[in-house]
C-alpha cells in the first residue's frame, strides 16, 4: 500500500482507513457485549445457585446466542451503509456524465467554501477533474471514498469474534473459580476488561481515555449488580 508524501506514521492518511475502522468498531463493540451481557448472565445464574452445570449452560446460550445476533446485526446496520455509499456514487457518477460542466462548478464552488481563492479552486479543480472526477466530488462533497465502501462481512465477522473472545472470560473465570469467590473474581476480571475495551474504543475514536473508561466501567458494573441481586433474590425464593 502505497504511503501518502508527507504522511505522519501515527495518522489516520492511509487508504482502506474506512474498512479498518469498520473493523476495528466492530469488534469493539463486539467484545464489549461480550463481556457484559455473558457476565451478567452467568453472575445471575450464579446468584441463584451455586451449581456449576446451570451456570455452564446460561453461559453457553448466551455466548452463542450474543454471537449470532452481533454478527447478524452488525452485516444488517453496515449492508444498510454500503448500500447507501453505493446509491451515493451511481448518482454522483450519473451526474457528471450527464452535466459535467455544472458538475465541474459545482467543485470550483465547495474548494472556494473550504477557503480556497476563486483562482486556486478552479486550478484544483480542474487538475482534480483531469485525474479522477468521481473521486474528487466524492471526496469533497460526501466524503466518500469509491474505493474504500465498508464491508458488512468484515464487520459481522469482527463483531462475532470479538464476541466470543469477551464472553469466554466471564465464563472461564467463574466456571474456574472456587464456588466462593468466584462472584467477586468474575466481577474483577469483568471490570478489568471493561476498562481495556473502553481504552481501545477511546483510542479509536481520538477521545478522552479517563472518560471512556469510566463509562465503560460503572455501565458493566450496574449491570453485574442488578443481575446477581436478582438472581440472588430468586434463589432465596427458590430456597
Amino acid at each position: 500500500m502505497t504511503e501518502l508524501p508527507g504522511a505522519h506514521a501515527d495518522e489516520p492518511h492511509r487508504q482502506g482507513l474506512a474498512q479498518r475502522l469498520n473493523g476495528l468498531r466492530a469488534g469493539v463493540l463486539g467484545a464489549n457485549d461480550g463481556i457484559v451481557s455473558t457476565a451478567a448472565v452467568v453472575v445471575g445464574v450464579a446468584g441463584a445457585t451455586s451449581e456449576v452445570g446451570p451456570v455452564l449452560v446460561a453461559g453457553l446460550a448466551a455466548l452463542v446466542g450474543g454471537a449470532v445476533s452481533m454478527a447478524l446485526g452488525e452485516y444488517v446496520s453496515v449492508s444498510s451503509q454500503r448500500d447507501s455509499e453505493r446509491a451515493l456514487i451511481q448518482k454522483e457518477r450519473r451526474e457528471l456524465a450527464e452535466d459535467p460542466d455544472a458538475e465541474f462548478a459545482e467543485l470550483v464552488g465547495l474548494y472556494e467554501a473550504q477557503g480556497l481563492t476563486r483562482d486556486t479552486a478552479t486550478r484544483v479543480a480542474t487538475e482534480l477533474t483531469a485525474s479522477d472526477a468521481l473521486k474528487a466530488h466524492l471526496s469533497i462533497e460526501l466524503n466518500i471514498d469509491a474505493d474504500d465502501v465498508v464491508s458488512p462481512w468484515t464487520a459481522a465477522l469482527a463483531s462475532a469474534v470479538a464476541f466470543t473472545i469477551g464472553a469466554l472470560l466471564p465464563l472461564a473465570t467463574i466456571l474456574l473459580a472456587p464456588v466462593e469467590v468466584r462472584v467477586p473474581l468474575t466481577f474483577a476480571a469483568v471490570l478489568v476488561a471493561l476498562a481495556i475495551t473502553g481504552y481501545v474504543a477511546a483510542w479509536i475514536g481520538g477521545a478522552r481515555r479517563g472518560r471512556s473508561i469510566l463509562r465503560t466501567v460503572i455501565g458493566g458494573a450496574l449491570a453485574l449488580g442488578a443481575t446477581y441481586l436478582v438472581g440472588s433474590l430468586f434463589g432465596v425464593a427458590a430456597g
